[in-house]
């Protein structure tokens, strides 16, 4: 999987963007919960603020320029993934993205090989609920670390 790039965002109602990728992906993403709980990004609270957000000069992030505010192409799209998921291999690739993993990363976290990293994003084979609770649990252990 490439580094997503965003070919388009626009500012919809209710603290959510209508983004759209280079891979002919998109659709639209809520930040509301983001903006009220994330101190970072308090200056868009106001719904006149949050209706500035432009495409990053080069596709990489969502912007207000007037704030120095990016979220990343990446965030964006792992937030719509976990926003619109619809099957275990778009939540695994959700959480991988979310995470800054790689394949080979989630591999070694999980004890598997990239190919069944590989295979568990694409949907080609079924991930175990041993997985799924794993994931859980490397996250909640990355989160106590940094507290």
């Amino acid at each position: 999987m490439t580094r997503p790039r965003l070919t388009a965002v626009t500012p919809v109602s209710d603290y959510a963007l209508e983004v759209c990728f280079a891979d002919g992906s998109g659709g639209i993403v809520s930040l509301k919960d983001s903006v009220f709980s994330l101190p970072g990004l308090a200056p868009l609270r106001d719904p006149e603020a949050f209706s500035a957000a432009v495409l990053g000069e080069y596709g990489w992030e969502a912007e207000w320029p007037r704030f120095d505010i990016q979220i990343g192409a990446d965030t964006l799209f792992a937030d719509m993934l976990d926003q619109h998921s619809q099957t275990p291999a778009d939540r695994f690739t959700a959480w991988r993205i979310r995470n800054g993993l790689s394949l080979a990363a989630a591999g070694r976290e999980l004890g598997v090989t990239v190919r069944t990293v590989s295979a568990y994003g694409s949907g080609a084979r079924p991930i175990p609920r041993t997985v799924e609770l794993a994931c859980i649990g490397w996250e909640e252990e990355q989160r106590r670390k940094s507290a």
